[in-house]
């Protein structure tokens, strides 16, 4: 054998001893998908293409992993999927860490990404259990929840040993007393499962008895003794309390806005008998659906409607008279006050795609993006919503108003019965608000690869109602599956938010 061929041989096995290899499994293994829809990818990554998606509860078997990711075999196709959404099946334990968080308001998001969705959030010295770490992330258990957290902003205290065997989630007793409602309305379930038929209807402020929990649900009992299942993340969960089971908290409202009716019945057909101004407060005598009976200085009472108002318990974002603007510095955002108003959330989800993507999902995780992007050139941005929860479109409005945005940017994502149609639109409802609506169109149209389908005129609630220049944009159909495939990417949504950042640029020096 010549010596070229022999080193040949040994460049060989030197590259098959050292290079990098994905980890394959000797004894087969098998994981549970632990998350609603779970998208199959062409290689280990975020980046690569989606070539299928597989239902929570779905078993598959490991093939190998590459860092948190898994290669896996569903029936004749194989692909990878994320290890942080799935379950191993293996009876071993893991070690889990006790964790504090060391500052206020830490995100809890779900995935270990900047730009994921928060499920919720950690208040400074609150413990949580991490059962593993990914980098700079930590997976961590906190009240029901299940997500990710920056591991700059936590604390290891305690470690303990927690089995990592899975099954369905077993109904435990109550580690908390009260189950407070934090959404306009909430469905009652006869099984702790959201397709489980409804029961009831549950309201913002009310109170109930916790009788155990299941997972993310806890179960009460309301009206008749009829007992139900809701879903924890809608509500907060407290230990102690005096507060009757199904009435709300009294307190005060503060009125938002100069010219504010209030009412003689909880309708907006109703007589109005007087009129308030910003930063007048009354009294909470009880709610009644959308609106509150307050006490009126005469001794009388009246109604006034819950999105015109902010509560006691929550805190007004800016000044509730007319604020003095300041002035832009031209080619930037700097001085100007925009609300990102991310469509649906909570337990509404807006529109489903044809490959199981909820909009609620997606329209955060732009809306995230857009308000880093606004924020770095300057401006002040006000989120509607910063998780997964329950906005009413009038609240939404009455934000708008609250802060005096000059310019409100509700976005979401379309669909139509036709799966053929597809493209980008941009919707205005006030003729004020055309040259906006056509700005950030055009903006988008120089960033996206999609249908430019226009600024048109669209009847919506949060663009009639409100006095501030708003509108309201629709990044594509979920309904078109191959529009859908694009629209979910990370690459989509850096150009769209690219795009409308430019169009708002492009508007705000046009009428200086």
């Amino acid at each position: 054998m010549s010596k070229v061929s022999k080193w040949i041989i040994v460049g060989i096995l030197l590259f098959t001893t050292f290079h990098s290899t994905p980890t394959t499994y000797a004894n087969t293994q098998s994981v549970v998908v632990d998350t609603a829809s779970l998208h199959i990818r062409s290689g280990p990554g975020l980046t690569y293409d989606v070539t299928g998606s597989l239902k929570k509860g779905t078993q598959v078997v490991v093939l190998s992993t590459s860092g948190d990711w898994l290669e896996i075999r569903d029936g004749n196709n194989s692909g990878w999927i994320a290890a942080w959404l799935t379950t191993s099946l293996d009876q071993s334990t893991a070690s889990a860490t006790t964790i504090v968080s060391r500052v206020d308001q830490l995100n809890i998001r779900s995935s270990p990404a900047i730009g994921s969705a928060v499920l919720g959030r950690m208040s400074a010295g609150d413990e949580a259990l991490m059962t593993r770490q990914d980098g700079e992330w930590a997976a961590i258990t906190y009240n029901g929840i299940t997500g990710w957290v920056h591991s700059d902003y936590i604390t290891k205290l305690v470690e303990q040993t927690i089995p990592t065997s899975i099954t369905e989630p077993v109904e435990q007793p109550a580690s908390a007393e009260l189950f407070t409602v934090a959404v306009g309305a909430l469905n009652v379930r006869k099984k702790a499962d959201l397709s489980s038929k409804r029961v009831g209807l549950i309201s913002r402020g009310e109170t109930y008895t916790v009788n155990k929990t299941n997972g993310n649900w806890v179960q009460i009992t309301i009206d008749n003794n009829k007992q139900g299942w809701v879903y924890s993340f809608h509500g907060t969960l407290s230990s102690n309390g005096t507060k009757t089971a199904g009435q709300p908290e009294t307190g005060t409202v503060t009125i938002l806005s100069n010219g504010t009716n209030i009412r003689a019945e909880a309708t907006t057909s109703s007589e109005s008998i007087m009129l308030a101004n910003a930063g007048q407060k009354f009294s909470i005598i009880k709610e009644d659906r959308d609106w509150y009976k307050i006490a009126l200085p005469t001794g009388e009472s009246a109604f006034i409607a819950k999105w015109v108002v902010s509560t006691g318990d929550e805190p007004v974002t800016a000044e509730l008279v007319d604020k003095e603007k300041k002035s832009r510095v031209p080619g930037t955002l700097k001085g100007l006050t925009i609300v990102i108003d991310a469509g649906h959330g909570g337990n509404d989800r807006g529109t489903t795609g044809t490959r199981g993507t909820d909009e609620k999902n997606i329209t955060l995780l732009t809306s995230e993006l857009l308000a880093a992007k606004l924020t770095a050139a300057g401006a002040e941005v006000v989120m509607t919503r910063e998780a997964d929860t329950y906005v009413s479109l009038r609240k939404r409005v009455a934000i708008s108003s609250q802060v005096g945005a000059d310019a409100f940017v509700s976005i979401h994502y379309d669909a139509n019965p036709d799966p053929s149609v597809a493209g980008f639109t941009t919707y205005y409802t006030h003729p004020r608000q055309k040259a906006l609506a056509s700005a950030v169109n055009g903006g988008l149209a120089s960033s996206v690869n999609l249908r430019d389908r226009g600024a048109q005129p669209g009847d919506f609630l949060v663009l009639r109602e409100n006095r501030q220049n708003a509108i309201l944009i629709e990044l594509g159909f979920l309904s078109n599956a191959t529009e859908e495939r694009t629209v979910t990417t990370d690459m989509f949504r850096e150009q769209a938010t690219h795009g409308i950042y430019n169009g708002l640029l492009d508007y705000f020096d046009s009428i200086e």
